[in-house]
This record gives C-alpha cells, sequence and structure tokens, in this order.
C-alpha cells in the first residue's frame, strides 16, 4: 500500500472543489482508493507533466478533471498537490 499525503492547501481545494462537483464524490473516493492500492492501474493513467509542472505528476479522475501529485516511489508516500480540470489545474 501506497500512503497518500494531503496538504491543508489541497484539503481545501478538494472540498471546495467536491462541493461544486458532488456527482464526483464518488469517483474521487474510487480514484484514492485506487491510488493507495496500485497507482499504476490503467483506469487511473498516471503520466509525469510537462513544461513548468514537469517535476509532478497527473492522474484521471474522469475526462474533464485531474489529480496532480507529487509521486515518492522510494518511501511509498504519494504527496496530492492539485485537483481541478486539465485545463486550470495549479
Amino acid at each position: 500500500m501506497y500512503k497518500i499525503i494531503e496538504t491543508q492547501q489541497y484539503i481545501k481545494k478538494l472540498v471546495k472543489f467536491l462541493k461544486k462537483r458532488p456527482n464526483l464524490i464518488k469517483r474521487y473516493e474510487k480514484t484514492i482508493f485506487l491510488l493507495e492500492s496500485n497507482p499504476f492501474h490503467p483506469s487511473l493513467r498516471l503520466h509525469k507533466l510537462q513544461g513548468d509542472k514537469k517535476e509532478f505528476y497527473s492522474i484521471s479522475l474522469d475526462m474533464h478533471y485531474r489529480i496532480i501529485l507529487d509521486f515518492i516511489i522510494i518511501d511509498k508516500q504519494i504527496f496530492l498537490i492539485d485537483i481541478g480540470s486539465h485545463d486550470d489545474v495549479y
């Protein structure tokens, strides 16, 4: 199992995000469970970002929204950084 670490900044953004999109709560929970169990699961579409976000990774919540994370494989820690659409994240 991997350890999910949520910063206060991330939690604040998550609450705001899910408040506007309550239909995504169950999808979010499923995504986080899968991320903890197997971050390489194909449905997460884990990939390294490019450009000014090249030190981070992204997983898909659905076709419109993603979660940006810092993935530290050595310690099996996953730091959640941001959540939102592909256009307005971070």
